[in-house]
């Protein structure tokens, strides 16, 4: 009897560790990346030893976005349930309504895949857990959207897509979408809890993102090329460890940033394409009593070589940042000449915002003509907030330790536009390395700014 209970129990084990080895199969890797601060290795997940599942063997039909829609739902139910591998969709176009994905599944587009996205607003429904502008409530699911997912990813050589026809009327801002956000705003200003902010209704208008990463781990992004975009294009929301790569995006419409990391950490952006109607690059970390409440800054961020064909900015920081925005390094990237831009970095924030903003780094930029300068810090911006609702309650930023150097740009309007508080004063600014063409009116335009250093600051 004494051998039985031993034997009994390494079988058990056995048993046991073979159950793991079959329901585990995604691999994570550790990525390091340089920075100038200190940054975590990012886990990225490998989806190579998973199964594969292709959605023409599950009935998906080219054209008939019903089919699709539940192909593609099943094979990510099929993979997440076998512990992991990849979704595969074929080459053609397949017109689908919203996907969700799960954790361990990589949705992946083989080279001449499209898929094209229905502009049916109810084919996002019902809503789902989401944020808009920095507030969060339930709206219109993203196109793409995983919430609280560990191990997910979309990947490959195709294309994703979004029919336009509806989103682009809703691009428009009348009176009842702005009273719907007053009272999306109201409603997060007194903690209303999210699953009462309702917000899908026939007049409230609020557009969905084209792909959200909701509450996610390790996230991979690469390889495909996004067109169009009814909102923020790449929205990496409350997650952690997230790699964007190789990716191309080519969204003009109203709000369509390109990727916008918002109360995200250890997240990377590299060797994108970028041609925008907003900002290429906007880091957030949610509006007023959000980022309050969440109490999640976004940082360790880097984001490097880049190219931008278009955007309001390079790199935006805020104005949504009140649960704080640090460590961001921005290395290597290019402004195409010709481009639509304002600045290269700019900050921006307001009287109601609080939060923080630290150690920014940028350097090794290379730009054409920029419409306004290479560095822009305002603290005093409200866009529609100005009117559409009071200052309830004041809490100024603190912005400092900013930096750039080995900047290269075409005609600008200034090198630097810096607006603090008289009450707290942007803090420890510093330039070198910065070559300009022409400069249309004054180099440096400061208030309240305390600590400013320039070294090798040069017209062409």
């Amino acid at each position: 009897m004494k051998l039985i209970f031993p034997i009994a129990a390494l079988a058990l084990a056995l048993a046991a560790a073979s159950f793991r080895v079959e329901k585990d199969t995604i691999i994570v890797r550790e990525l390091a990346v340089k920075a100038p601060f200190a940054m975590p290795a990012i886990k990225v997940p490998d989806f190579s030893k998973g199964i594969s599942v292709n959605i023409a063997s599950l009935g998906a039909v080219a054209g008939d976005k019903e089919k699709n829609a539940a192909a593609i739902a099943k094979a990510i139910e099929q993979v997440s349930a076998a512990g992991g591998g990849t979704v595969v969709i074929p080459a053609g176009e397949w017109r689908t309504k919203k996907i969700h994905l799960k954790s361990n599944v990589n949705l992946h587009l083989e080279k001449g895949a499209t898929l094209l996205f229905s502009g049916d607003p109810a084919d996002y429904l019902p809503a789902v857990h989401s944020s808009w502008e920095g507030m969060e409530c339930y709206n219109y699911s993203p196109l793409i959207y995983a919430y609280e997912c560990k191990n997910v990813a979309v990947t490959g050589e195709g294309e994703i897509k979004s029919e336009m026809d509806t989103w682009q009327q809703w691009f428009t801002r009348p009176k009842p979408h702005m009273e719907s956000l007053k009272r999306l705003y109201n409603l997060a200003w007194n903690r209303t809890p999210v699953t009462e902010r309702q917000m899908v209704d026939d007049s409230s208008h609020l557009r969905p993102q084209f792909i959200q990463f909701n509450r996610c781990r390790n996230v991979l992004l690469e390889g495909i090329q996004i067109t169009n975009s009814p909102f923020w294009t790449i929205h990496l929301y409350l997650s952690k460890d997230v790699v964007v790569r190789k990716v191309k995006v080519y969204a003009k419409g109203h709000n369509n940033d390109g990727v916008d990391p918002e109360m995200s950490q250890q997240v990377l952006i590299e060797d994108c394409v970028f041609d925008q109607g907003d900002d290429a690059i906007a880091i957030k970390s949610g509006r007023n009593p959000e980022g309050w409440r969440l109490k999640t800054p976004s940082k360790n961020i880097v984001i490097r070589n880049l190219t931008v064909k278009n955007g309001h900015q390079l790199v935006a920081i805020g104005s949504e940042l009140s649960g704080g925005i640090e460590n961001v390094f921005v290395d290597n990237c290019t402004v195409l000449d010709g481009a639509k831009l304002n600045h290269l970095l700019y900050i921006k924030t307001n009287e109601r915002m609080g939060g923080f903003v630290n150690n920014i780094i940028m350097q090794r930029v290379r730009s054409g003509k920029i419409d306004q300068g290479v560095l822009g810090i305002d603290t005093d911006v409200l866009y529609q907030w100005r009117t559409l609702v009071p200052t309830y309650e004041r809490r100024l930023t603190k912005i400092s330790n900013v930096s750039l150097k080995d900047i290269s740009t075409g005609e600008v309007k200034f090198v630097s536009r810096i607006i603090g508080q008289q009450e707290l004063p942007v803090q420890n600014v510093r330039l070198s390395g910065i070559r300009t063409g022409t400069v249309d009116t004054t180099a440096h335009m400061h208030q309240y700014l305390a600590g400013f250093s320039e070294e090798d600051v040069t017209r062409k």
